[in-house]
């Protein structure tokens, strides 16, 4: 991959597993990353971690809590703050199958940690993509999907699952909300002739804390067959650090990336009409 000197990105959930991976190749191309987590004592030892390995670029912590949208703008306040360029934002953060839980601004949990906040994040931070993206040298933000997207359903009516709740129910959701995002904002950005790509990524099934909520039984039959069925955090991470630095993916956006190589995601990721609806109701829920 070229190198990345002078560019900086924001990795959030970058303290462990395939975030911590990313921000770490990242790092190691030349950028400034930006580790955007709930946990500081994780985050101290990962950008310590880092930087003691990498020569080329340098990573640092800054605290946000995806589950409060008031916590997403004081982030970004801060790093708006620092007058920072920004070249890529890597949507990395996700949870997945906890058991019905609500945000401190009523949202479903998965709902608004996977999606709505990364959505209303990456909405604040696109001006500052746009003017730091250039013709051959585009801005990227890349958001981590999942094949669980394949089964989700969008309610528009109860995007909160209150009526029904299955919490593989919300996590398909919050997937599919991310692709259909994805879509609907590369169209926009291409129409309006910015220099920013935005894609998305499924990183298959990768041996991280995701899956520590799964019920006992699949717990016990996990650990003996994760080494051979589960990718590891690096190789999964290596798909999102090839979207976001490879020469390939230059000036390419709109694309649902399993293994590197553009797959077709869901039909009803494709819907425009979903697309839209969608977007302008995730506009009203985070007061855009």
């Amino acid at each position: 991959l070229p190198k990345q000197k002078g560019r900086v990105a924001i990795v959030t959930g970058g303290t462990r597993g395939m975030g911590f991976e990313t921000a770490r190749h990242l790092a190691s191309l030349g950028m400034h990353v930006i580790i955007a987590g709930n946990e500081p004592e994780e985050g101290a030892a990962a950008v310590s971690r880092i930087n003691e390995e990498c020569y080329e670029g340098k990573a640092e912590f800054v605290f946000v809590d995806l589950t409060s949208l008031k916590s997403v703008r004081h982030f970004v306040q801060k790093f708006r703050d620092r007058s920072l360029p920004l070249h890529v934002l890597i949507n990395n953060a996700g949870t997945m199958l906890v058991p019905e839980t609500w945000t401190e601004d009523g949202f479903e949990f998965h709902f608004c940690l996977n999606y709505l906040s990364h959505f209303l994040l990456t909405n604040m931070l696109l001006d500052l993509l746009k003017t730091s993206g250039r013709e051959g040298r585009c801005s990227r933000i890349i958001n981590m999907a999942s094949a669980t997207h394949y089964a989700g359903e969008i309610n528009l009516e109860d995007l909160n699952k209150r009526v029904v709740y299955s919490s593989h129910g919300a996590y398909c959701q919050s997937k599919l909300a991310l692709v259909l995002f994805t879509y609907y904002l590369q169209e926009q950005l291409a129409a309006g002739g910015f220099s920013v790509t935005v894609n998305a990524v499924d990183p298959g099934m990768v041996d991280t804390a995701l899956y520590d909520n799964l019920w006992t039984l699949a717990q016990m039959m996990k650990k003996p067959v994760a080494g051979i069925l589960f990718r590891t955090p690096a190789e999964g991470a290596s798909i999102s650090v090839y979207a976001a630095a490879a020469s390939e993916m230059e000036g390419v956006g709109g694309c649902y990336l399993y293994n590197g190589q553009k797959t077709q995601s869901s039909d009803l990721s494709y819907d425009s009409e979903l697309q839209t609806k969608l977007w302008k109701k995730s506009c009203e829920l985070v007061g855009l």
